[in-house]
């Protein structure tokens, strides 16, 4: 709990493992993966973390389907087809996307630790000020 509460962005493949996602920060992102031939057979589920991250005011970044691969075969067990297998990349588009969302998570950031400086200050100027009879 106390790594994802530090957490600004989270990057990982789907899976249950990205229900972790409700111990971050309301303001921080989540970029999600996705192997060969899910997207056409998961259904709603796909959606899950999407739907969670919005509901826990989260960033979903989106996600990255894998283009390269082999697809499972058409066996009703799909998950056991890709349970222990690697996601493919292209590391010059992941590259890019992973440097958009960490440049808005730091920029989000620096605009937070903006407004609180800006708040403790107001704070301190009225607790100063006496309202004396």
């Amino acid at each position: 709990m106390r790594l994802l509460s530090a957490t600004d962005v989270l990057i990982s493949a789907h899976g249950a493992q990205l229900t972790n996602l409700v111990f971050m920060d309301r303001n921080s992102s989540v970029m999600e993966f996705y192997p060969l031939g899910w997207r056409q057979r998961a259904g709603g589920g796909q959606f899950v973390f999407r739907w969670m991250a919005d509901r826990a005011g989260m960033r979903h970044e989106g996600s990255w389907w894998d283009p390269d691969g082999e697809p499972c075969p058409d066996s009703p067990d799909i998950l056991s087809c890709y349970k222990s297998r690697q996601i493919g990349h292209d590391e010059a588009y992941f590259a890019e996307w992973a440097a958009r969302v960490f440049a808005a998570a730091k920029e989000r950031k620096a605009r937070s630790a903006a407004a609180e400086v800006s708040a403790a200050g107001e704070r301190r100027r009225k607790a100063a000020t006496c309202n004396c009879s």
